[in-house]
């Protein structure tokens, strides 16, 4: 037995050896040997994510470790090698950049020193590199070590990417603040989408705004919606599939569903978030979630969630909802205050992070003929791309439920120091709009009120008993419109 327990033993210590390690680095970083990265890893189409990520990795005055998060199978990283691209185009020597993905095995397994020492004692022997740390928080340590690089690596830029930004947050109050930036990469807009298939895209303004619309004469707004019913027929598509890119591109829509259950619900509900957090039950993990894809875009009751799962505690019910939260699988959305009064009891709205990932659980056809799931869904899309597109501008996107009548609206931009943005999804024939709904209640107050209909002949101007206007829109216009104002790089209100 003896001799058998040595063998094991000595193939452990070989299995993590530097030699090994140096093996998979090489085979990550082919550009050492090559000069460039493989088209097939860099891709050609770019999403807003990564020229964000460019333009923070190059900021001369502020050194700011990058970190991209957002769920599996979204492009992060992509993103990575694209950047790598970059800078090997604008000169930079190839040993200087080392991508090491965390999700291997044995860099898993491995010592972040184990793999740096590596790297510098076979490559390249300076510090002033780049770092490229992919799905960092399955390193040990990782905020600690990415705070020692910081500190003592002046010259030394670092990009990291993780699909669980919980610890990524976490980190990055802690021993990360004024060292990190946090670029969230959501699933495809609906533009991203559009450019990415390269349909036949709408001639319209490059500076062209949703509330810019509101000022001008209905000839115009038609010209313009003219041009953006061409892509009116990709709308549903985007709704089943669209926010993966590989699944956005891929011939069969119900292996791309299949793909998505696996890589994208699957492997965060059963393997990294339980990892993450040291959960022993994933099944309860995952009871939950199915519970929210069929609820989402209601506001949720914790209490209605512990009755339907009897015998799960309050607590852990909001433990997991914010290990899904950090997971980037969901989105929450609290009520935003503006009639002065406190929200007292606040009870979340709850999104699941993309439409498509809500349709491929359900496993539920019927979605695009029902009118109730159709709105569900639609308005999971719209808050997707208001909290995407706004995030980095407005205090928090929320909801409102209060007024005269008590009644909701959906989405709110809260601005600091500007007025509020109102957004009412009324994705149904008709789509009308009552005088006392609160959307009309509250549009004096607001610098822009906007409800989002279904129909591509629903759209206009809708003028309220007090003189006020608000502004109607499809659902497809208003999403593709903020994907045009996002590439153009405006991100502000008026």
């Amino acid at each position: 037995m003896g001799m058998i327990h040595i063998k094991e033993r000595d193939e452990t210590v070989a299995i993590i050896s530097k030699d090994g390690i140096l093996k998979v680095l090489t085979a990550y970083n082919p550009w050492w040997k090559t000069g460039v990265v493989n088209p097939k890893m860099s891709k050609t189409y770019k999403r807003f994510a990564f020229h964000e990520a460019m333009k923070r990795l190059n900021e001369k005055d502020i050194r700011r470790t990058v970190v991209l998060t957002g769920t599996r199978r979204v492009g992060k990283t992509t993103i990575q090698y694209q950047m790598i691209e970059a800078l090997l185009n604008t000169g930079v020597a190839p040993q200087k950049i080392v991508f090491i993905s965390m999700d291997h095995p044995m860099l898993k397994l491995s010592q972040f020193q184990e793999i740096l020492e590596c790297y510098h004692e076979n490559i390249y022997a300076k510090q002033d590199v780049y770092y490229f740390f992919d799905e960092v928080q399955y390193a040990q340590d990782w905020d600690r070590w990415l705070k020692i690089i910081y500190d003592t690596q002046p010259d030394t830029k670092v990009v990291a990417t993780g699909s669980a930004s919980p610890a990524l947050m976490k980190g990055s109050r802690e021993s990360g603040a004024g060292r990190w930036s946090v670029i969230q990469v959501p699933t495809l807009s609906f533009y991203e989408y559009c450019e990415l298939l390269g349909v036949d895209r709408p001639d319209i303004p490059a500076d062209l705004k949703v509330t810019s619309l509101l000022h001008k004469t209905q000839i115009e707004r038609t010209g313009i919606m003219l041009q953006l019913s061409k892509v009116q027929n990709h709308f549903m598509r985007y709704l089943q599939v669209g926010g993966f890119p590989e699944l956005a591109l891929a011939e069969n829509d119900l292996m791309a569903q299949q793909i998505m259950r696996e890589d994208v619900v699957d492997k965060v509900l059963k393997r990294d978030l339980p990892s993450l957090y040291n959960i022993r039950n994933a099944t309860e993990l995952e009871r939950i979630f199915l519970y929210l894809c069929n609820v989402s875009s209601e506001i949720v009751s914790i209490e209605a969630i512990t009755k339907e799962l009897n015998g799960v505690s309050r607590v852990t019910v909001e433990n997991y909802i914010q290990y899904l939260e950090s997971a980037n699988l969901i989105y929450q959305s609290w009520p935003v205050d503006m009639a002065g009064k406190k929200v007292l009891k606040a009870r979340p709205k709850i999104y699941i992070a993309d439409a498509a990932i809500r349709n491929a659980v359900l496993m539920d056809d019927s979605i695009m003929t029902d009118p109730v799931g159709m709105g569900k869904v639609v308005e999971t899309a719209v808050y997707k791309h208001v909290a995407a597109f706004y995030y980095q501008f407005a205090t928090s996107i929320g909801y409102f439920r209060g007024g005269k009548k008590n009644k909701e609206i959906d989405v709110v931009v809260d601005y600091p120091r500007i007025k509020n943005i109102l957004i009412e999804v009324k994705y149904r024939e008709e789509a009308p709009i009552a005088d006392d709904d609160a959307i009309v209640e509250f549009c004096e107050d607001s610098s822009a009120s906007i409800i989002v209909t279904k129909n591509a002949t629903d759209f206009g101007i809708h003028n309220t008993p007090g003189g006020k206007e608000l502004l109607r829109i499809p659902a497809f216009a208003f999403l593709y419109l903020l994907g045009n104002a996002e590439k153009h790089g405006y991100r502000g209100i008026e």
